[in-house]
């Protein structure tokens, strides 16, 4: 098999395709052939040795792929030979060949190609977390959606827009168009507007609901200033680290500096609640995970969960993907293709 190795902490340069044998299913796993394995922004976190998470370098990382069964182990049934599906792996995505426990695979749906199936895992259940099982949003709420065109952004659209919320979104200008034919109501570019001033204008100084951010440090704090009485502020990421210029780990000194700290007195005085939502420490939890993957496909049936990929790379192209989604030119998802 060929898998994509980060050789050491460095730039897009350090990764690296080696060859390796193909591995074999254990009991209750299953083999998968890739087709398409889906990047997150924490690969790239890895990769500058910014992911506490991420295995001991050097590794192979990757959350999510989409392919074709060719074997199984003890305890699963061998009907599963031959049929797609797609899922959740605890890293070695980057791979051409995995194998997966059966508990973390689904079946493919036809309308889906494995690009778009790829574009599932964690992109949408992040964002069902972040808005219907944390963030609780109803019809009656707006939300403000950080990075609303990278995979997170478009997948909370999507979720956004079937709760019939209002939904506000901040994004690059050259995006805005893309975005409102998705179903954003109202864009913000960060890069020449200050978001939290063209939202009060929107919302007549009332606040949102909802705020959903990848971004960290200050821009909590900021993020938090912006809720409405019962606000909830759900964060998931520190994307802002792989803007710094300094070395290695002194990358999230400046981002540890500015993370605000809650009081449960200040959270009862202002009606509001803060949470966090981390997918890659849900593992313990897939009987709930296989709860919120079954409404989103049932989305996937009904229209409204519609998975975008911006573009595909290949294996050997893997270094290009991870600096195209670190320009910040992608819109959804980029994924890599054996």
């Amino acid at each position: 098999m060929q898998q994509i190795f980060i050789t050491a902490a460095g730039g897009p340069e350090k990764l690296e395709l080696r060859e390796a044998a193909d591995p074999t299913p254990a009991a209750n796993e299953m083999r998968v052939r890739v087709a398409a394995a889906g990047i997150n922004f924490a690969d790239i976190l890895a990769r500058m040795g910014l992911y506490p998470d991420a295995p001991k370098l050097p590794c192979v990382v990757g959350y999510e792929v989409s392919g074709t069964v060719d074997a199984v182990g003890e305890h699963v049934d061998e009907s599963w030979i031959g049929k797609d599906v797609f899922g959740m792996t605890r890293f070695g995505g980057y791979s051409d060949v995995v194998v997966v426990p059966q508990e973390q695979l689904f079946v493919k749906p036809a309308a889906l190609s494995h690009e778009q199936a790829a574009a599932i895992p964690v992109n949408y259940l992040t964002a069902w977390q972040l808005l219907v099982v944390m963030g609780s949003l109803s019809a009656d709420e707006a939300v403000l959606i950080h990075n609303a065109g990278g995979g997170v952004g478009l997948a909370a659209i999507d979720i956004g827009r079937h709760i019939g919320a209002t939904l506000i979104g901040t994004a690059s200008a050259s995006k805005h168009g893309f975005l409102t034919e998705r179903g954003l109501d109202h864009a913000i570019d960060y890069r020449t507007q200050d978001w939290a001033v063209e939202l009060e204008k929107l919302q007549e100084g009332r606040g949102v609901e909802l705020i959903t951010d990848p971004l960290g440090g200050n821009h909590w704090k900021k993020s938090y200033k912006a809720l409405r009485s019962t606000g909830r502020l759900g964060m998931f990421g520190i994307s802002t680290a792989s803007e710094s210029k300094l070395p290695g780990p002194l990358r999230l000194l400046k981002i540890l500096s500015g993370i605000p700290l809650y009081s449960p007195l200040g959270l009862m005085d202002k009606n509001r609640s803060v949470f966090g939502v981390n997918m890659g420490h849900l593992w313990h939890e897939s009987a709930k995970i296989r709860v919120w993957m079954e409404a989103l496909l049932q989305g996937v049936d009904a229209g409204w969960v519609r998975p975008h990929v911006d573009q595909s790379f290949s294996f050997e192209q893997a270094g290009e993907a991870h600096a195209y989604i670190e320009a910040r030119k992608n819109i959804g998802k980029v994924v890599l293709t054996p």
